[in-house]
């Protein structure tokens, strides 16, 4: 006879009875259920189907200051215990951390879950393997059809869904289901043996919002032919304009630079700079997680704290760094329940929807006001270190000349330090909600920029 099958709930109540009988003083359980389908075509034929269907549970278990966590995608009785008492043995062995717990009773009813507010994370139509293949198709052959286009390095199309479950021993419960619908291209321009290549692409909670195949190989093909005949620049200083595809990498920074595990490890540069001006007044970033069909919106963190929007920077002033307890804890202030997670591992601090908020400017009127510059459209390597705000990395793009575009720009470096970049960053007008990291074009003056 077949051992019952136990439901989600009674998987992680169980995990979690069982390690409070045999020891632990708390704990808490994240179990995740996702499945999907991706498909990869080039020149007009399947190249790769993938069909995934995933269930793991976490564990984190204390017995007092010391923790242990241990994963598993189990889900008999005989099994599920056993896992929670190898967890409380572990953990009575792990060394004392002073700053980890989950958040007890008082705090949960500090950061109710706001539950009149729709995020809209989920899109309940799964579309068939026929309009999935379509997708990829449709965006392949548009991108091959323009003209000095010579070869595709593939088209993707997925769909993918997936619920998170999270419990702990303090009575929290909660589940979030999201979805995300993908398509994008990449195509290839060959013109005296050199070749280049270039991409488009879209990202949407709901297949419905998906930018038009058309208009992605189209973007793809125009990106790609663009690049064809690219030099190196002339080595100097000169102001930067970076595109939002790269833009979003700039905000990135800012969030690293303010989270609270570098915050409290003192290896971030802006350690001491909070209430201080860090950018000009232009520079308003916030961490919204409710934004309507956000990629990274949601209702609580990983701690199971209700969330809230944050404003980070505000007209140039650091507002808030990003905290989930421990940090907080460490820091001695209030978290701002910014806990991501794993399966297996520690909660640490995070983004939701990371926004750095438009200025007034249309790209446009940021590239006329430039006599010599570098337009950046594409970014390869990384060397950016945290503790100093040392900043450099591969670019390309289009060299900017009596305000406007003009020739290609290749195996370039860009050079600063982004403490210096934060205070003369300015931001267009052109923001595009589409990302979990949003950003518009961006201009920052006086970067160093080498090539010949």
């Amino acid at each position: 006879m077949s051992a019952k099958k136990l439901k989600d709930q009674d998987i992680m109540n169980l995990l979690i009875d069982t390690a409070i009988n045999n020891g632990a003083t708390s704990a808490d359980c994240v179990l995740s259920r996702s499945r999907g389908v991706s498909i990869t075509r080039r020149l007009g034929k399947d190249e790769n189907i993938q069909r995934y269907e995933d269930f793991d549970t976490g564990l984190r278990v204390f017995v007092d200051n010391k923790i242990s966590s241990i994963s598993t995608n189990e889900n008999s009785e005989k099994s599920l215990k056993e896992i929670a008492i190898k967890s409380v043995e572990m953990a009575k062995i792990a060394p004392e951390d002073e700053y980890s717990m989950i958040a007890d009773k008082g705090l949960l009813k500090q950061f109710p879950i706001n539950e009149n507010i729709c995020i809209d994370s989920f899109d309940t139509v799964e579309p068939s393997i026929e309009i999935i293949r379509d997708r990829a198709s449709e965006v392949e052959d548009i991108a091959l059809s323009v003209k000095g286009i010579t070869n595709s390095d593939g088209a993707d199309a997925s769909w993918g869904e997936g619920e998170t479950l999270l419990m702990t021993s303090n009575g929290f419960f909660g589940s979030s289901k999201k979805s995300n619908h993908s398509i994008s291209v990449v195509v290839i321009a060959e013109k005296n043996g050199k070749m280049e290549r270039d991409y488009d692409y879209s990202s949407k909670v709901y297949g419905d919002d998906l930018k038009d195949a058309k208009k992605i190989g189209r973007e793809a093909a125009k990106k790609t032919l663009a690049r064809m005949g690219a030099k190196k620049p002339v080595t100097g200083q000169y102001p930067v304009i970076f595109d939002p595809r790269v833009s979003r990498s700039i905000a990135s920074h800012f969030a690293s630079a303010i989270n609270g595990s570098s915050i409290a490890r003192k290896t971030s540069f802006l350690k001491d700079s909070l209430n201080d001006k860090i950018a000009n007044d232009s520079v308003n970033l916030i961490d919204d997680p409710f934004l309507k069909r956000g990629l990274g919106s949601r209702l609580f963190d990983a701690e199971g704290l209700g969330t809230s929007k944050h404003n980070l920077i505000k007209n140039g002033i650091l507002e808030s760094w990003l905290l989930d307890l421990s940090t907080a804890k460490q820091l001695n202030v209030i978290p701002t329940a910014n806990a991501k997670r794993g399966i297996s591992g520690p909660p640490a601090p995070g983004t939701t929807n990371l926004i750095l908020l438009p200025g007034e400017d249309t790209p446009e009127n940021l590239i006329a006001s430039i006599n010599d510059g570098f337009y950046i459209t594409d970014m390869i390597g990384s060397s950016v270190s945290m503790v100093t705000g040392d900043y450099s990395r591969g670019a390309s793009g289009f060299w900017i000349k009596n305000g406007k575009l003009s020739y290609p720009i290749t195996e370039a470096t860009i050079a600063g330090n982004l403490r210096d970049m934060f205070k003369t960053l300015k931001p267009a007008n052109d923001l595009d909600y589409s990302h979990t990291i949003n950003c518009p074009t961006i201009l920052i003056e006086g970067m160093t920029i080498a090539g010949n």
